[in-house]
C-alpha cells in the first residue's frame, strides 16, 4: 500500500474497495518506532476517511481554518492523536489527496502537524473551495441517465433511444417515450431523497403520463463502475448499432458537462433495485400550489422529496425491467 522510499502514499483504489465492502482499515504511513505516528484510516464502517498523526504529551491539534474540515483528538491507551477529517461525502476522493499531501509533509519532509496542515491549505484551497469539474451530484446523475439510456436500448433500439434522452437539450424531463414521459434522479444517500429542479419537473404534460425512476447508488470497489467506463460503454454501443446517432450522443455528453478528460476513478454500483414511481401519486409542487398573483413571479424552486419506502406504482413501463448500469 505504502513505500517508505516514494512518500506515504494510499492509492485511491485500496481506499474505495474498502469503502466499497464497508468494511475499516488502517493504512501505518510512517516507519515503526518514528515519531509521530501517522495512519491513514477508513473508519466509522467503512463510510470515512481520515488521517491520523500522534500528539505529543502536551500537544494539540490544530484548528480546522476551512467549513468542510473536521480535527479532533483521540487516544488510545498509550498515545494521543489528532484526526483530521471530512463530513462532506462529495469531497471525499478529493480529501483523499489532501490527506496523502498533509501525510507526505510529515512523514517525508519533517514538518509538524501544524506546519504540514497550513502549508497544504495554502496549496490546495483553490483545489478545496472549487469543485470538481461536475459536482457529485451531476457525475451519479449522469450516471443514472446512461444507465436508462442503455435499458431502454433493448426495447426501442439503440437509434431510439438516444433520441429519446432529451434532458441534456433543456427539454422539463430527462426522456419522452412513447406515450410517456421520464424523470430520473440518482443518490448516493442510503434513503432515497432526490433534489426536484423547478416546479414543473415533477409535472406531467397534457395527455402523457409521467414516470420517476429512483436510483440508489454506492461505492462499488473494484466492481463497480465509473462515469466514463459507463459513457464509453454506451458510445461503443451506439458506434456499433447506430452510427448515424453518434454525433447526437457526443453533444448530450458534452451538454451534461462530460468531458474525456475529466478526473474520474470513483466507481459505483447499484445500492438497490430501480424504483419506479407515477408522478400523478407523489406529492410535489407545480404551479397549482401558487397563488394566482405568485405564478408569473417565482421562476425558480429546488426542493427535496423523501421517496424512501414508497412502494412501486402499479404497472410501471416494463422497458426498464431488465435495469443495469451499462
Amino acid at each position: 500500500m505504502t513505500d517508505a522510499s516514494s512518500g506515504p502514499h494510499v492509492a485511491w483504489t485500496d481506499v474505495e474497495y474498502y469503502l466499497g465492502q464497508g468494511q475499516a482499515t488502517t493504512f501505518p504511513l510512517s516507519r515503526p518506532g518514528a515519531h509521530p505516528q501517522v495512519s491513514y484510516v477508513v473508519e466509522h464502517g467503512g463510510r470515512d476517511i481520515a488521517l491520523h498523526v500522534e500528539l505529543d504529551r502536551h500537544g494539540r491539534a490544530p484548528s480546522a481554518t476551512l467549513p468542510t474540515i473536521r480535527i479532533d483528538r483521540i487516544a488510545d491507551p498509550s498515545r494521543r492523536y489528532a484526526r483530521i477529517r471530512t463530513d462532506r461525502a462529495e469531497l471525499i476522493r478529493d480529501f483523499h489527496d489532501f490527506l496523502c499531501a498533509v501525510a507526505d509533509r510529515i512523514v517525508m519532509h519533517g514538518r509538524s502537524l501544524d506546519q504540514a496542515y497550513a502549508e497544504t491549505i495554502r496549496a490546495w484551497s483553490a483545489l478545496l473551495d472549487r469543485p470538481r469539474s461536475l459536482s457529485l451530484e451531476k457525475r451519479i446523475g449522469l450516471i443514472g441517465e446512461l444507465g436508462v439510456l442503455s435499458t431502454l436500448s433493448n426495447e426501442y433500439g439503440w437509434a431510439a433511444a438516444v433520441e429519446s434522452w432529451t434532458g441534456p437539450d433543456g427539454e422539463e424531463h430527462d426522456f419522452g417515450l412513447p406515450g410517456y414521459d421520464l424523470e430520473v434522479k440518482t443518490t448516493a444517500s442510503e434513503q432515497r431523497r432526490h433534489t426536484i429542479h423547478g416546479i414543473n419537473q415533477l409535472t406531467p404534460a397534457p395527455s402523457r403520463s409521467l414516470w420517476l425512476a429512483s436510483l440508489q447508488v454506492t461505492r462499488g470497489g473494484t466492481d463497480g463502475r465509473t462515469l466514463a467506463e459507463c459513457a464509453r460503454a454506451v458510445r461503443a454501443e451506439v458506434a456499433e448499432h447506430a452510427p448515424a446517432s453518434l454525433a447526437r450522443l457526443d453533444r448530450q455528453l458534452t451538454a451534461s458537462g462530460w468531458s474525456e478528460v475529466s478526473p474520474d476513478d470513483e466507481r459505483w454500483t447499484l445500492r438497490s433495485p430501480l424504483l419506479l414511481l407515477d408522478a400523478d401519486e407523489l406529492p410535489r409542487l407545480d404551479l397549482s400550489v401558487l397563488p394566482e398573483v405568485a405564478r408569473g413571479r417565482i421562476s425558480s424552486v429546488t426542493y427535496v422529496l423523501d421517496v424512501t419506502h414508497l412502494p412501486a406504482s402499479p404497472q410501471p413501463p416494463s422497458a426498464l425491467a431488465d435495469f443495469r448500469l451499462p
